[in-house]
């Protein structure tokens, strides 16, 4: 068993566990409909021996935990319901068999299932059969309560009969052993007539009866037997099934003395066989005890002797537990014990002794965990510790739990849940982010703590596509932390990057061959790769004697610096590894003294194309004078020797809408890599000022691209056409982005192409359906402020304009008026201040491709102040062909002014 159970209690081990589960393809919504009517019948109370019985429903249960039932039975799968939709009688065979097929998975401790059909009419609905019942839709199944409650009563049937036959068995010397899955291997080959091998089943069967009691709901005899099982454990050192006995009598007695029960949240459980009123009937109907006391009395001693006391429970759970640590094997046993053991105190408030359980619940070995595993433990383990008011320390581990979700293991942090969680710890370490709640003079909390709060703070949200929200926990942590703040500062993470871009050119001149920047750029051939401006030498022609001429040749080589493990090392130590940045110079020391006009030919040879380093040999031709005219020339080889170094890294491009749905953020994780200053320009956009061996992120505002104007031609393959269409956006990128050397005030050019992924190309997509929202007729498509006054009527028009292929509709749109204070809490009290002029709710019946239509609508706001209108769809089609995305509305922003006051008023 390798999945804890979290929420698991002492009185859960009266209760018997059902698996609640879909057969076939059932929407989620509707699965979870009924799942929710199903699990509302968690006690029933049982006509014919008055007990209650106690129902534990699961939605998903892992098929290795159910073999640890004979160890504790409230582990065991009793109980199917399975829950299905069939259109037609020609499914229903089908349906049928994965009905069957999901009944053994548990086969061999279910003791009844059934199953819910919807949808299908006809003569196979009309069947009576107690263990499948049909409805013809999820909103018609008035009698599915009534159901339930009949299939419980199946299994309390079943369970009172194995209650019985353990309790009444003569097999005497012969009693099976019970084992736990690992055990099986170790008794192999083991003397079955040994007194100690017979006290070792005796043990563990009272025990599984012990159990059986409980759930049934005895709860005397159930203590009567887990004290004879610890008695018969404890002889022959059974220390895992001793334990198991041990936590047994913690849970009765806890049943005893809080029949409200531990879980807290939870509703208040019924008492049930702690009242002694029934107590006497339960065990045998209408009889008195052996020494003729009546049953109410009997049981009453009964409990006042076996019953564990609240001190001695959490002895008992701490001896348990110290046997569960001696097998590696029952890590899952031994955490969920430290945790019932938790509640236990809590109510007690015993908050110490429970941190000491929870210390303890922090150093179990689960073995290989899951990110949403680690997540579930971490936010359980701050539960708790809120729970008995360890308010700091809760707050610790939901701040660990909220790193965990943007773990560099996930390949899609969650950033929205880190930020959620992060909000969850401002109390804890006493923090608020409501300016009123802070006051100046004596600071309370920890304020290195706090700062660094604020930090993750601003940086999750930035990273979750918020940068408003960032920039307004930055402000709040510069007016609230500025004292404790040192004057060096913390600068926020950056991210790591590796793709490069180098800019360069080629001086050429009759002294040097000076500076080299280059500049990776698209594949290309070798007459695109030189550029050189033939005419601007040819007007300094002829050349006096005394003068030089220098003639500037432009290279222009792409290189694969995306940043690819193969090719370049990883940069997570900090940035301690650094490339030089290649400035290389070479002479040529011959002088021409030409007293008329020369001609200039240049012949490249470059022997490494597409590596790092480039080589070229050039040839000079010149003449001039006499020799020219009878066709003598000079000639001058000179060898070149370029290495190319990378500059600048883009390692890691993510997106983020924008105010208009019609672009969106590009984040590039810049690392300039040189030994020197790098300024990085984006059109339209601040430029990026890169330090050496520095590291920073920029936001590039791009136009989405309309990928449905890339046409397939019909040679294309499909192939073909990703990367027609994967070239047109990264130009599209490209031509936005340029590199400058600030020294030489030389600009190259950088390229993205290699680090976009499919991600980054799906939200760089211009959705089909095209959404327009005007305030009293003015777009609000970016981030315009629409003004009004207050008291005067707003009009509102919502135009959706289809550029798809398929029709859509029908829709629902609802307005939702609210109050953002920019700082994670938002206000949707707003009764008394926005009232709609008619309904807030517009229905758009369908719209045909290429068609437009438009909802009309009116608003009126009563105080002055800054709202937000966010407008929510439903989908009311039968099936969504066309993904969320093209549903993306705009917030629209409105500021109510207060009226101008009339002259003479």
């Amino acid at each position: 068993m390798s999945i804890p159970d979290y929420m698991q209690c002492a009185e859960d081990h009266q209760s018997v566990l059902v698996v609640v589960q879909p057969v076939g393809i059932v929407p989620e919504d509707q699965f979870f409909r009924i799942y929710k009517r199903i699990s509302s019948v968690c006690q029933q109370s049982i006509r014919s021996s008055q007990r209650l019985l106690y129902i534990r429903y699961r939605h998903h249960y892992p098929p290795e935990n159910n073999e640890w039932g004979d160890f504790q039975t409230h582990r065991k799968v009793v109980g199917l319901i399975a829950i299905t939709t069939c259109a037609s009688a020609k499914e229903w065979p089908q349906t049928s068999e994965r009905f069957h097929g999901q009944k053994e998975v548990f086969g061999s401790t279910l003791y009844d299932s059934r199953l819910l059909v919807f949808g299908l009419q006809g003569e196979i609905a009309e069947q009576h059969r107690t263990d499948v019942a049909f409805y013809p839709d999820c909103d018609s199944c008035p009698d599915l309560e009534r159901r339930v409650e009949d299939f419980v009563e199946s299994i309390f049937i079943v369970l009172e009969s194995k209650r019985l036959d353990r309790t009444t068995d003569k097999s005497g010397d012969k009693i099976p052993l019970l084992c736990v899955p690992f055990e099986k291997k170790d008794f192999v080959g083991l003397d079955t007539d040994s007194r100690h091998y017979k006290k070792r089943c005796q043990g563990r069967m009272r025990k599984h009866v012990g159990d059986l009691c409980l759930q049934a709901g005895m709860l005397q005899d159930a203590l009567v037997h887990y004290h004879m099982a610890v008695e018969l454990l404890r002889s022959v050192n059974d220390f895992l099934w001793l334990g198991a006995a041990l936590e047994g009598l913690c849970s009765a007695s806890v049943i005893f003395h809080y029949p409200g029960g531990t879980a807290g949240k939870r509703a208040a459980r019924k008492p049930s066989i702690s009242q002694a009123a029934d107590s006497g009937k339960r065990h045998r109907p209408g009889a008195l005890t052996t020494n003729g006391i009546n049953a109410d009395t009997s049981s009453e001693i009964g409990r006042a002797k076996n019953c564990l006391s609240p001190e001695d429970i959490i002895e008992k759970y701490k001896e348990a537990i110290s046997y569960y640590g001696k097998y590696k094997n029952a890590g899952v046993i031994e955490l969920e014990a430290c945790v019932k053991a938790v509640r236990v105190l809590a109510i007690q408030k015993r908050a110490m002794e429970a941190s000491e359980f929870l210390q303890n619940a922090v150093y179990i070995n689960l073995g290989q965990l899951s990110e949403e595993e680690k997540i579930q433990r971490y936010s359980v383990l701050s539960e708790l510790y809120d729970l008995i008011g360890f308010h700091r320390k809760s707050a610790f581990f939901k701040r660990v739990a909220a790193m965990q979700c943007v773990a560099p293991t996930i390949p899609e942090p969650g950033w929205r849940a880190c930020y959620k969680l992060l909000l969850e710890t401002l109390p804890g370490y006493c923090l608020s982010l409501d300016p009123k709640d802070f006051s100046k003079g004596t600071h309370h909390g920890w304020a290195a703590v706090q700062m660094r709060l604020l930090h993750e703070l601003v940086y999750a949200s930035r990273r979750m596509g918020n940068p408003g929200l960032s920039v307004r926990h930055l402000s709040f942590l510069l007016q609230t932390m500025l004292d404790f703040l040192s004057d060096q500062g913390n600068s926020l993470a950056h991210s790591r990057g590796y793709f490069v871009a180098v800019s360069a050119f080629f001086r050429l001149s009759s002294v040097h061959l000076g500076p080299v920047f280059l500049s990776a750029s698209p594949e290309k051939l070798l007459g695109d790769i030189l550029n050189w401006d033939i005419q601007e030498a040819q007007s300094h022609l002829p050349l006096l004697p005394g003068c030089s001429l220098s003639l500037t040749v432009n290279i222009r080589v792409k290189l694969d610096f995306s940043g690819q493990e193969n090719l370049l090392p990883d940069l997570s130590d900090g940035m301690s590894k650094r490339f030089s940045f290649l400035w290389t110079r070479t002479f040529f020391n011959e002088c021409c003294y030409l007293s008329c006009e020369c001609f200039l030919l240049f012949l490249f040879y470059f022997h490494k194309l597409f590596s790092q380093t480039l080589e070229a040999v050039m040839t000079f031709k010149y003449s001039g004078g006499g020799g020219h005219v009878e066709g003598f020339y000079r000639e001058l080889c000179l060898g070149i020797h370029v290495d190319v170094e990378p500059s600048v890294f883009f390692t890691r491009v993510s997106t983020l809408p924008a105010t208009s749905m019609r672009q969106c953020h590009l984040l590039l994780d810049v690392f300039n890599s040189t030994e020197h200053e790098l300024t990085i320009n984006a059109k339209n956009n601040q430029d990026l000022l890169l330090y050496a061996s520095e590291c920073q992120r920029m936001a590039i505002q791009v136009d989405k691209f309309e990928f449905e104007s890339v046409c397939v031609q019909p040679e294309q393959s499909q192939q073909q056409w990703e990367t027609e269409r994967q070239q047109a956006q990264g130009s599209l990128i490209n031509s936005t982005l340029s590199i400058l050397h600030p020294s030489l005030q030389r600009e190259g050019e950088a390229s993205v192409e290699g680090v976009l992924n499919q991600l980054v190309l799906d939200h760089l997509q211009l959705a089909p359906l095209q959404w327009d929202v005007l305030v009293n007729g003015k777009q609000c498509d970016c981030d315009i402020v629409t003004d009004c006054r207050v008291g005067d009527p707003v009009s509102l028009e919502v135009k959706l304009t289809n550029h798809s292929k398929k029709e859509v509709g029908p829709l629902a749109l609802t307005l939702v008026a609210f109050q953002d204070y920019q700082n994670g809490i938002q206000n949707h009290d707003l009764q008394d201040a926005v009232t709609f002029i008619g309904s807030n709710t517009f229905y758009i019946d369908k719209v045909n491709p290429t068609f437009s239509s438009t909802c009309t609508g009116a608003l009126l706001f009563l105080y002055t102040g800054d709202f937000y209108l966010s407008i929510k769809f439903q989908d009311d089609s039968t099936r969504r062909d066309l993904p969320p995305a093209f549903f993306g509305l705009p917030t629209v922003h409105i500021r109510a002014l207060e009226s101008p006051i009339e002259n003479g008023a």
